[in-house]
């Protein structure tokens, strides 16, 4: 059963309600978002008339919280994901030197950028690649933040680290890797922060939806979808982005979602294309790698484009996510 409690329940009724849970049968689940999830063959209906109680429920079988109209929007500081914006996201693969980071921040915040993207915390699958400078990496994304006035999104590895992230980030990144680590999105759900929650690899559409409700069942603020290309059969590129999931993802859910074209591609020569494509198919934003000498870059070079290339680029995506906007209230 869920148990659908008041936003502002006491810790008295809470206790009282899940001793109550308890005594009928129930072994009982308290989530953020004030819902009590009921597991075992109790008798509920001694609970209806406890003092927080809204409504006592049988369990959904499909994601709730992540259809409510409510999470349309997403706000990151100043800046809000969804409701009409077309949200730009970039920076490094992973972040090297602090004043290299700086540097790229100030050109993507001069491109018109919206947050600042880098990975202290890398998954790599070499033991032997670069994997990140881990809580330096953090400090250095926040004194990029502090100099451009750019939030930081950066990705987590380790519900451990929750706390180290909550102080430093604006947004916690769950990559493709631990899409359904669902221990980590416990942890993070409870963190107080808005979610960028990438698509895994060989995930479907509805696992995504379903890992964005563990986020939110567990008080999440917002969360972001990140479509950012699948593993296929093709090998011309790194992975096989799926346009088609903005539109699938909007029609099942009242989420933002957002398109990592770097990631999807893993070619600098297509990121372009696909960004624009994202734009076009009614993606709230995209997700960029740019690094100023892509040659010698620690991590995902290849997909990474100059600096001197953004501008044109974010320009381009905007006008056509305005175009497209307007050829959809056409229909």
């Amino acid at each position: 059963m869920l148990i659908l409690c008041r936003q502002d329940l006491t810790d008295h009724e809470r206790e009282e309600i899940l001793a109550a849970a308890r005594n009928a049968g129930f072994e009982p689940f308290f989530a953020h978002s004030g819902r009590i999830i009921l597991h075992g063959p109790g008798d509920a209906a001694p609970l209806s008339d406890l003092p927080g109680i809204l409504s006592i429920e049988p369990l959904p079988d499909r994601p709730v919280l992540a259809k409510e109209p409510g999470n349309a929007v997403v706000r990151v500081n100043d800046v809000e994901i969804g409701g009409g914006a077309f949200t730009v996201v970039a920076g490094p693969c992973a972040v090297e030197e602090k004043a290299r980071l700086i540097d790229l921040a100030h050109a993507a915040k001069s491109a018109g950028c919206d947050l600042l993207r880098g990975g202290a915390y890398k998954p790599r699958t070499s033991p032997y690649s670069f994997r990140g400078l881990r809580a330096v990496g953090l400090e250095y994304l926040r004194a990029a933040s502090d100099a451009t006035g750019l939030p930081v999104v950066t990705e987590i590895l380790d519900a451990q680290d929750v706390e180290l992230f909550t102080d430093t980030a604006d947004m916690i990144q769950i990559g493709t890797r631990n899409m359904m680590n669902y221990e980590l999105l416990v942890a993070v759900g409870r963190a107080g922060k808005p979610v960028l929650l990438k698509r895994g690899m060989g995930s479907t559409i509805d696992e995504l939806v379903h890992a964005a409700e563990y986020l939110l069942l567990e008080g999440a603020p917002g969360v972001v979808l990140c479509e950012r290309g699948i593993r296929t059969h093709e090998p011309s590129t790194r992975n096989t982005l799926d346009l088609a999931a903005i539109p699938v993802l909007k029609g099942v859910a009242s989420l933002p979602v957002i398109v990592d074209p770097s990631h999807a591609t893993g070619r600098r020569d297509l990121v372009a294309a696909m960004g624009r494509a994202a734009a076009g198919a009614g993606a709230d934003g995209v997700m960029l790698e740019i690094h100023d000498d892509p040659d010698c870059a620690l991590c995902d070079g290849p997909q990474a484009i100059h600096p001197e290339n953004l501008s044109a680029l974010v320009d381009n995506m905007r006008k056509i996510s305005a175009l497209a906007a307007e050829a959809e209230d056409l229909l």
